[in-house]
């Protein structure tokens, strides 16, 4: 009996030995293709390179050949050039935008993944033996409840000072309904973004927020009273909520970290180094 092809994969060898037992007549070709995880009419077109070409005819045609869709390497080069100079910080996936989007790059998220990993500008944030918190359910509709937050940041990095941004963003479907960059987190910064927020979608049904003293007056000798923020969203007949943990209002967390990654960079790609100009650009 005919041995192995010198080179042939450990899988190759295992096909060979099942294509031999239905040639020998011991096993049919049914039974073969369930074994291989194959079509019958794949068994018997494997049984017939066996014939014609021996254990050679069962190594893949394809072992060798440069793929038809390889990128050339000097193309590979460029990308990565591009990626240095300009999104070295970036995640494969945001740089993968920028790289179609500005330069008309046609590669694959996850090929740009495995060459940023490969040269070092990409290592996975595996995050391992954190404590698993359950996501509280969604709420069914749009407008049902808004999560509300202030997000401190050098939003502009070195080019500017620090400021804080406000963030609503809706708890049915994560959408960002709500974006305004402040100079610090006030009664009157959250006034004006729900001002904004009104003005666009109406009325939310209720309001869900963490114990800062904007939102909840926190003095034990105090209790009862209202803030001036929860005062205005009563009068408007919208419930106010009070997270007990940051984890409650993940969605809204979530979102903080996002924009802390991806809103950073594109400020920096537009140059954007103020408040007013970051306000500007933040509906497109």
């Amino acid at each position: 009996m005919a041995k192995p092809e010198e080179g042939m994969t450990l899988r190759e060898v295992d096909r060979l030995e099942v294509i031999r037992e239905v040639v020998g007549k011991r096993l049919v070709q049914r039974e073969a293709g369930e074994r291989l995880r194959l079509s019958v009419r794949q068994v018997k077109r494997l049984v017939r390179r066996y014939r014609e070409l021996g254990a050679k005819g069962l190594i893949s045609g394809h072992r060798g050949r440069k793929a038809s869709n390889a990128i050339a390497p000097e193309v590979r080069a460029e990308i990565l050039a591009v990626v240095r100079e300009r999104y070295e910080d970036f995640s494969p996936t945001l740089a993968w935008e920028k790289l179609r989007e500005v330069h008309g790059y046609r590669v694959s998220v996850e090929t740009l993944r495995k060459w940023m990993a490969a040269q070092g500008l990409w290592r996975s944030k595996k995050r391992r033996g954190m404590r698993v918190h359950h996501s509280r359910p969604r709420r069914q509709a749009v407008g049902e409840l808004v999560q509300i937050d202030g997000s401190p940041h050098r939003w502009f990095e070195e080019r500017g000072p620090s400021c804080t941004l406000i963030v609503f963003i809706d708890d049915a479907t994560s959408r960002l309904m709500a974006l305004r960059f402040v100079e610090a987190e006030t009664t009157e910064a959250y006034m004006r973004t729900l001002r904004r927020y009104l003005d666009q979608y109406g009325r939310p049904v209720a309001v869900y927020s963490d114990k800062h003293s904007i939102f909840r007056v926190n003095q034990q000798d105090r209790e009862g009273e209202r803030t001036q923020f929860t005062r205005a969203l009563q009068t408007l007949d919208i419930q106010p909520i009070h997270a007990n943990t940051p984890q409650a209002k993940g969605r809204v967390e979530r979102a903080n970290e996002t924009l802390q990654d991806r809103l950073v960079k594109e400020l920096r790609l537009c140059g954007i180094d103020s408040i007013d100009e970051a306000n500007a650009f933040l509906p497109k």
